[in-house]
């Protein structure tokens, strides 16, 4: 079996799921298909959620009503007068109960964000899943939740991988079925409670799938060519990379690069399991494959940018950094409210962290202060790293302005600076 992935930009339209089923009906053999939210419909839920929280059913209803619209567009264009299938109805009006009779108070945010926001993934496979069944294509939908026994950490959940293949194995387990169509990014806890992976989590859940039905490659579909050594929105000289490994793969990732999420190397490097990524408006383009070895090296710079980062410097009013207690403190404390930390210098008395932007952010630094740190910290920043970066490259970016701090090493140099 293959398992391919779809992201959202792939299916933001009824001719984007079209151009699956094409993709999909050219391949031979069984196939596990993971899909993504619809477009921006990630976005859009997550609005819901805020006017929910701030207690604006009115909003929320509204918010999800456009939502809905978007929807029933891309239906209309793949199913013309039948519109909306029924389960693609039962959902939407799964979370209009959600919104009418849940309270706000009873739990977190990040536990409604989670019961809301895993509708886009559910809503998107449901109509990809119909519309291939519609063609001609044995098809059998899977709520992955049924499958996914995750942790109970809302909004970055782990999946239990030997929990979870009991399950998923019994889900495949039909001889009538060619193609499997499964939600990424979401799962359930050991109670039945919907959890989600983590923004891009769809990536994860695919190499997850990929790791317990001992796939033979797992796919993953984007709007680029492949892997490329850095974003062509962001630079102009990107440079399309065929290959590499999975180490090449796990610290672009760490780094920030959009291609692959950090947590989809893991299940497949444990079982050799080759990565492709290939571009769905091009699908007879070579791609990038991702392996245990390669030929060569990359023999390109790899530049990755990251945007909406926090310069944070802490440090204690009795200067007990010297004490490792009190670094484990800190770090344990943003482990605690899901902030990720994507750079560290540290000085005598003295810690900078750059981490990722949170909502959370005000409730971290008053508790730094509680517990008697002094911080500092600057906001719409981001994080450059350049991989193999040369000379040229060193004086282009590591000597321009609003700089405010530099980390160089053998191969790589990364620079937080305020976000132009």
């Amino acid at each position: 079996m293959k398992v391919y992935k779809f992201g959202g930009a792939s299916v933001r339209s009824a001719e984007g799921v079209k151009n699956l089923r094409e993709i999909v009906g050219s391949t031979g053999g069984r196939l596990f298909v993971v899909v993504s939210a619809m477009g921006k419909t990630t976005n859009a839920l997550e609005a819901v959620v805020e006017h929910f929280m701030s207690g604006d059913r009115a909003g929320a209803a509204e918010k999800l009503s456009e939502s809905r619209a978007y929807h029933a567009e891309i239906c209309t264009g793949l199913f013309g007068e039948q519109g909306i299938p029924n389960r693609v109805a039962e959902l939407f009006a799964q979370v209009e109960n959600t919104l009418r009779t849940g309270d706000p108070a009873t739990h977190d945010y990040d536990y409604w964000y989670d019961a809301v926001v895993s509708y886009g993934e559910l809503v998107s496979t449901a109509i990809v899943a119909e519309y291939l069944a519609a063609t001609g294509v044995s098809t059998k939908w899977i709520d992955i939740r049924t499958c996914f026994v995750t942790d109970t950490r809302h909004r970055d959940a782990n999946v239990d991988m030997w929990r979870s293949a009991s399950h998923l194995l019994r889900a495949t387990d039909d001889d009538g079925a060619d193609v499997f169509v499964a939600q990424g990014f979401i799962g359930a806890s050991p109670y039945g409670v919907t959890t989600t992976l983590g923004r891009e989590g769809s990536d994860y859940s695919a190499a997850v799938v990929a790791n317990i039905l001992d796939a033979e490659s797992l796919t993953i579909w984007k709007d680029v060519p492949g892997v490329m050594n850095c974003d062509p929105k962001a630079f102009s000289d990107a440079v399309h990379i065929p290959e590499l490994t999975y180490l090449d793969a796990v610290e672009l990732a760490y780094g920030g690069a959009q291609i692959i999420h950090p947590k989809t190397i893991k299940p497949l490097q444990n079982k050799e399991i080759p990565l492709f990524v290939r571009s769905f408006a091009d699908p007879s383009a070579r791609g990038s494959a991702i392996r245990r070895e390669m030929k060569g090296q990359i023999e390109v710079p790899v530049l990755i940018l990251k945007h909406a980062q926090v310069l944070l410097t802490v440090r204690p009013d009795d200067f007990s950094f010297v004490l490792e207690e009190r670094l484990a403190e800190v770090f344990t404390l943003l482990g605690a409210y899901g902030l990720k930390i994507n750079l560290i210098q540290s000085s005598a008395v003295s810690l900078s962290l750059c981490i990722d932007n949170s909502r959370r952010l005000a409730e971290v630094v008053g508790e730094l202060q509680a517990r008697g740190f002094r911080t500092a910290y600057n906001t719409d920043m981001q994080l450059l790293t350049i991989r193999g970066y040369t000379p040229e490259l060193l004086e282009k970016y590591a000597a321009c302005e609003n700089i405010f701090l530099t980390q160089k090493t053998r191969r790589t140099i990364r620079i937080v600076k305020r976000e132009e």
